[in-house]
């Protein structure tokens, strides 16, 4: 889908897909987006402007030209710069609100769960080497849609207590979010979690023998156990009863994880940990779903759907080309970020009523 073109020509059915309950012109007065419209002479202008920056990645000398042409904005690319400075928080709370009107209540889905995946990948800006932002992301499986959006800075790390979880809900993270604080906040909230496995950061407690327990695993075959949690008492979390379910991979697709293992040891100067390569041999995941309403299968089957939420990301990067940003700037930078978030959600919406179209390209009412 061309963004531009929508942008260019198809502005006013784009902007329809906002909620219906946002004032642009209070909110971006309110947020000191459009305090002055020297220049620019409405909040819709200045949305305007920023997605032809952010969403087309359009330069700033372009857009202030395009701008001055169309008759949208009289402004130069300096004082273009300037609105787009000041225009992150207006971009996030619409994205915020964009966000509410989308989140549904819990539906039911597998055993009566909604479920969510959750994901996080990192953002650089020009001539980095680092992480700068990262952003965190909820993907409704059944709607298959985003449902939830956090950017933070390169501090901000993969939490399960990020989310606002209700109970009835169903969390599906990797080994990323395998953390017993996260953990035991889903626990306490209500809602169920199903995770990778990490050895490291989540020891299982008791007499139970994690290892000896996966080389009895037979061949093609999922099974279960009932384990717990260790407690931390550094953070005074008392431990928590879980099952662990594995599923021994095939040799291929084994040694490859363990190829993966080497290449990252041998690039930090480490030894591998011998219990790191055992475990590549399988697929762990720990959940608090301790009476049994999900299979050992049903639960391995659930985390292989994780993959769609790595191709939203993949997506956003490869359509509207979230991993660039054309500033160092941290305000500037928020402001695109927001706005490329902002687009897809919209993007999405203009997609399912894609097929509501008639003939000549839009909805009687």
């Amino acid at each position: 889908m061309n963004t531009q073109t929508l942008v260019e020509n198809q502005w006013p059915y784009l902007l329809s897909l906002l909620p219906s309950d946002v004032d642009l012109e209070e909110s971006a007065r309110r947020t000191g987006a459009l305090v002055r419209k020297r220049g620019v002479g409405s909040a819709e202008a200045l949305l305007r402007l920023v997605f032809a920056c952010a969403l087309c990645d359009m330069p700033l000398r372009h857009t202030a030209a395009w701008a001055q042409v169309s008759g949208i904005a009289s402004v130069s690319n300096v004082a273009l710069l300037k609105r787009l400075r000041g225009s992150n928080e207006w971009l996030g709370y619409l994205l915020g609100r964009k966000l509410a009107e989308r989140a549904p209540p819990p539906a039911l889905s597998a055993a009566g769960l909604r479920v969510r995946l959750v994901d996080a990948t990192c953002i650089c800006h020009p001539g980095a080497t680092g992480t700068n932002w990262r952003v965190h992301l909820g993907y409704d499986l059944k709607r298959g849609c985003i449902d939830h959006i956090e950017l933070t800075d390169a501090k901000g790390g993969e939490r399960l207590n990020r989310f606002t979880v209700s109970p009835g809900e169903l969390v599906i993270g990797d080994r990323g979010y395998a953390h017993r604080p996260g953990l035991h906040s889903v626990a306490r909230s209500g809602g169920v979690f199903v995770v990778r496995h990490n050895w490291h950061t989540v020891p299982l407690g008791g007499e139970f023998r994690l290892f000896e327990w996966l080389r009895d695993l037979p061949d093609a075959a999922a099974r279960d156990a009932a384990v717990e949690i260790a407690a931390d008492p550094k953070r005074k979390l008392p431990a928590m009863a879980v099952r662990v379910a594995a599923l021994r991979k095939s040799e291929a697709a084994a040694e490859l994880a363990r190829r993966k293992i080497m290449k990252e040891c041998s690039r930090k100067q480490r030894q591998p940990d011998p219990r790191s390569l055992e475990a590549a041999g399988y697929i762990i995941v720990i959940t608090n779903d301790t009476e049994g309403r999900l299979s050992a299968a049903e639960l391995l089957g659930l985390y292989r759907f994780r993959w769609q939420v790595e191709l939203a990301f993949k997506r956003l990067k490869g359509l509207l080309h979230l991993g660039d940003l054309p500033t160092k700037d941290p305000p500037t930078a928020r402001t695109y970020l927001y706005a490329k978030l902002l687009g897809a959600l919209l993007l999405d919406d203009l997609t399912e009523r894609f097929l509501d179209f008639s003939p000549w390209g839009y909805r009687l009412a």
